[in-house]
């Protein structure tokens, strides 16, 4: 069988791309890497997996709540990284009444950051640093810019973060299953890029698998994978169920290519690892 990361090498613009099989420690064979790892490339939508894990922290140590009213009258923090509190996706626009459509909001996520500020007395970059990246090791990624997409780091860090995804240290797991369920579930809604889905499902702050179709993620990944992808064609997912991880970062924004690319990629990697190869 082919190395899955050979097709790497043919996609447009440059690419740093691994894959990691989680059920163990790192042995011969059981993860990939490819291109330019530890040069910084802006992350995007997913500095919003760095944000939300940064806000489960918050939730765990009693700084802030789910509960918590916060954004429009009727949403809650939980509304907030779940994409379901009505925002629109730039503004303060309500949308939609909390809990009744999954609306993608960059401005929720700002609105949960300066939620979690105020109650710890700390800007959010800096408490995200100090809960997030310090903690794993990610010492060159930057949180710049808004919570929602100003991260930037290299595909080492991204690692990292994705390797806690799958099995926490942060949180509990309890914690840790709460946010990677479905939260408000049975919501309609638009996947950027992947157009409306009858069921947008959505944890808080991860973005769930489940049946949705066109995805990102490849045909063969578990309906439980969660992760995020962002438009400067930078992904992470976490397939549990397989126990492998994904991440990707580029200097080539998010188009056709990637819609095309990532899934086939994703394919052929939960391919190798249940094979064996």
């Amino acid at each position: 069988m082919s190395d899955p990361l050979d097709d790497v090498r043919l996609w447009p613009g440059r690419a740093a791309v691994a894959w990691a099989d989680t059920a163990g420690p790192p042995t011969k064979g059981s993860e990939g890497w490819s291109g330019p790892v530890e040069e910084p490339f802006p992350w995007a939508s997913v500095t919003k997996l760095v944000s939300a894990v940064a806000v489960w922290v918050a939730v765990e140590e009693g700084t802030a709540a789910w509960e918590d009213p916060v954004g429009p009258p009727g949403s809650t923090l939980a509304h907030l990284l779940a994409h379901a509190s009505g925002l629109a996706a730039n503004s303060d626009r309500v949308l939609a009444v909390p809990g009744t459509r999954r609306v993608y909001s960059n401005r929720g996520f700002e609105v949960a950051a300066e939620h979690v500020a105020a109650a710890s007395g700390l800007p959010f970059a800096t408490y995200a640093t100090e809960a997030v990246l310090n903690p794993l090791g990610m010492g060159t990624t930057e949180m710049a810019g808004s919570p929602a997409s100003g991260a930037s780091g290299p595909l080492t860090d991204l690692m990292r973060l994705a390797r806690e995804l799958a099995s926490p240290t942060l949180v509990s797991p309890a914690t840790h299953r709460e946010a990677t369920a479905v939260c408000f579930p049975g919501l309609a809604g638009v996947l950027p890029g992947f157009g409306p889905q009858e069921s947008n499902d959505w944890g808080l702050g991860v973005e769930i698998r489940d049946g949705k179709a066109p995805h990102w993620t490849g045909a063969t990944n578990n309906p439980a994978t969660f992760g995020h992808f962002g438009r400067s064609g930078s992904l992470l997912w976490v397939d549990p169920v397989a126990s492998i991880v994904m991440v990707s970062l580029s200097d080539l924004p998010f188009g056709p290519w990637a819609a095309d690319a990532w899934p086939r990629l994703a394919d052929s990697v939960l391919q190798g690892a249940a094979s064996g190869a």
